[in-house]
């Protein structure tokens, strides 16, 4: 039976749907058990975090309530599988254990009867055992085989907790691996179908959590309403007065396709009930969740949230969904057809002939994907494997500016060559864009420190740095203009729209300028520049009157996102030419936040790139000297504040005005 969660009544754009709500057990990643509480989730002091024994769970100094909401018995299980898998890694070698051990947690915390008597729900949860399970339903045996190997784990863990040395169920046969394991299989596909990755500040993943079915019975869309972040205890809404039963109501319900209206009363009895799990149910130590609408819901509509990455094409969408949770979407989103806008744009190829642009010829579109992925997935993995940004670089804007060729891509027969090229708009150019801007900041700082006075390395870092700057807002203008069409991208274009408004700033705020005065190159006067509160999109008080009251009409919020548009798009004018000067790829691109054109013509012939200029070193220029050179570093600053704002104003609907990037805007236009 398919539960799901309705509004039950309208809800605006940028309001909370439900309250923060406590997770029912939690636990930290293998690589933060010794420097992080294990039930709150704070650093620890080093010295706290050095212990005699590394396999142990550490806490607050006692006597904390993290230390007192602690379970003996739970801690000894985590305590002992951690040291079998360190002794025994064989056992399970898939890595990160902490799935196991947060399925142990469901396990000792659940109420009577043995799960082996419900086996499709624990606590109101799906386990989707039987999907996960079947070996016929699966495409391939290792995620089979990871189940497997993490039941027997955690049944020894058991065992070795409960005084009981002899750890032969690791070894049992798989014919009788149902009859031996059933419960920690089944808690554990529960795991891995429901656990949210908990994170921390900087977005770095510190957890996983398990939540009621007050959240987990939001169900998927490519298309959701709302969204959602999780809180530790050091976050403004983590305090007990704004928990599950505290201020806020629960402005959604639960019902099942399947069930009539008096049998669904019974449901939205239920769902809130705080008798789900025994022992340390709720725990006020732990992290919480908040969900979020980013778009209006009426009384009564489905609220759905994502479970996978939004900028990705429908096919990978869908993979990524049948691997993990075996269910194929079936959203309006992945249901249209033709596809929309959005994923036609993430997924769209050229082919043009060497003597033309004729887009006519015939090609095996998933071949030739499959090869363009693995070329930039190899050029991006070399960077990261081996930290040369240079080579990653030459790579990534090669395939960008001309394409593949058959012979390189082996995706055609016959002598007729024809280069294979990404539409500027396609996830794999997205990703690209992404890597090129942390390669080009990875090679400034790498060349920085070896330039005297204006040394050719420091020509070579200021053009460098400019790129990195260039790429930043070349991805924010790219995925804006997908949100106009999908307005489920918000959370993606806030993160964009700040990190093209930090890049911005930093770049302007370079001491690096001041060793081009000579040339011709601006000295920033920030006594010229009056203030941050543009007269013409106000983006500075639209930004503190969401922080204040965390909720926006969709009305003014249109009339924000038109505002900003006309002023971000005058200050790109007046720097973007100056930004791509030494990128010969960007410098096709008239304006990076107008992709209008994509939507009426063929990108083909939009990109009028000479191939032989494309082929020589892009970032060999010099730096020019320029007459109005003085304006474009205020110009600079003063659109590098409209991204931040912006994308301070986007974060604040998805995520509320006390969230960590909503404050981490606030704290850097303060700092300004």
């Amino acid at each position: 039976m398919e539960m799901r969660m309705r509004a039950s009544e309208d809800i605006e754009i940028g309001e909370d749907i439900t309250p923060a709500i406590p997770a029912l057990c939690f636990c930290l990643n293998d690589s933060f058990v010794s420097s992080h509480c294990s039930s709150c989730f704070s650093p620890l002091p080093s010295h706290h975090s050095s212990s005699s024994n590394p396999f142990h769970l550490l806490y607050c100094s006692p006597p904390s309530s993290c230390s007192l909401s602690s379970s003996t018995s739970s801690a000894a299980a985590d305590s002992h599988l951690l040291l079998l898998l360190h002794s025994r890694p064989s056992l399970y070698p898939h890595g990160d254990s902490s799935d196991l051990r947060l399925a142990l947690r469901l396990l000792h915390h659940s109420a009577p009867p043995p799960l082996s008597l419900s086996r499709d729900r624990i606590a109101g949860l799906l386990t989707n055992r039987h999907k996960l399970m079947t070996r016929e339903a699966s495409d391939d045996d290792e995620f089979v085989a990871r189940i497997r190997s993490g039941a027997r784990a955690m049944a020894a863990a058991r065992r070795m907790r409960d005084g009981l040395d002899d750890v032969s169920c690791c070894d049992h046969a798989a014919s009788e691996y149902d009859a031996v394991l059933e419960e920690e299989a089944t808690a554990l596909c529960l795991v891995i179908t429901n656990a949210v990755e908990v994170q921390d500040k900087s977005g770095r993943t510190l957890g996983l959590a398990l939540f009621c079915p007050s959240f987990c019975w939001i169900n998927h869309s490519c298309s959701p309403n709302a969204c959602y972040r999780t809180l530790l205890c050091t976050d403004p809404q983590t305090a007990p007065s704004s928990s599950v039963q505290g201020k806020k109501p629960l402005r959604i319900s639960p019902y099942s396709c399947g069930c009539g209206d008096e049998d669904n009363q019974v449901i939205a009895g239920v769902v809130c009930s705080n008798g789900i799990l025994t022992k340390e149910s709720h725990c006020y130590c732990g992290p919480r969740i908040i969900v979020r609408s980013i778009k209006r819901i009426t009384k009564g509509e489905e609220v759905t949230v994502a479970y996978t990455d939004l900028l990705q094409p429908k096919a990978v969408r869908q993979s990524e969904l049948w691997s993990r949770y075996r269910f194929i979407c079936c959203c309006r989103r992945c249901s249209a057809s033709p596809l929309t806008y959005v994923d036609r744009a993430l997924e769209e190829l050229s082919v043009a002939s060497l003597d033309s642009l004729s887009s006519n010829i015939s090609f095996d579109t998933d071949k030739a994907t499959e090869k363009l992925t693995e070329y930039i997935e190899d050029a991006i993995a070399d960077y990261l494997s081996s930290d040369d940004p240079v080579s990653c670089c030459k790579r990534l804007e090669h395939v960008l500016a001309q394409g593949l060729s058959d012979e390189q891509l082996e995706c055609k027969e016959g002598n007729s060559q024809a280069t294979y090229r990404l539409h500027p708009l396609h996830h794999l150019s997205l990703n690209a864009y992404t890597t090129l801007q942390s390669a080009y900041k990875t090679r400034t700082s790498d060349l920085l420190p070896l330039c005297p006075e204006r040394d050719e390395h420091l020509v070579e870092a200021f053009n460098m740095s400019r790129s990195s700057v260039a790429y930043a807002l070349m991805l924010a203008g790219a995925t804006h203009h997908l949100f106009h069409f999908e307005t489920s991208l918000i959370a993606s274009v806030a993160n964009f729209w700040i990190s093209a408004g930090e890049s911005l700033l930093t770049f302007a705020r370079s001491s690096v300028w001041n060793e081009f005065v000579g040339w011709g190159l601006p000295v920033l006067n920030l006594s010229s520049i009056t203030a941050h509160k543009c007269p013409k999109c106000l983006l500075v008080d639209k930004f503190r009157t969401i922080q204040l009251d965390s909720q926006v009409q969709y009305a003014d919020f249109e009339d924000t996102r038109r505002k900003f548009l006309v002023c971000v798009t005058g200050f790109t004018h007046e720097v973007w030419s100056f930004l791509v000067n030494s990128c010969c790829y960007l410098r096709s691109f008239k304006d990076p936040i107008d992709f209008s054109w994509s939507a009426n013509s063929k990108f083909s012939s939009f990109l009028e790139i000479d191939a032989r200029s494309s082929s020589t070193d892009m970032h060999g220029c010099e730096v020019e000297e320029d007459s109005d050179s003085g304006k474009i570093r205020i110009y600079m600053f003063q659109l590098g504040m409209h991204c931040l704002l912006y994308g301070g104003y986007l974060a604040s609907i998805c995520f509320g005005g006390h969230s960590s990037l909503t404050c981490h805007v606030q704290n850097i236009v303060d700092g300004e």
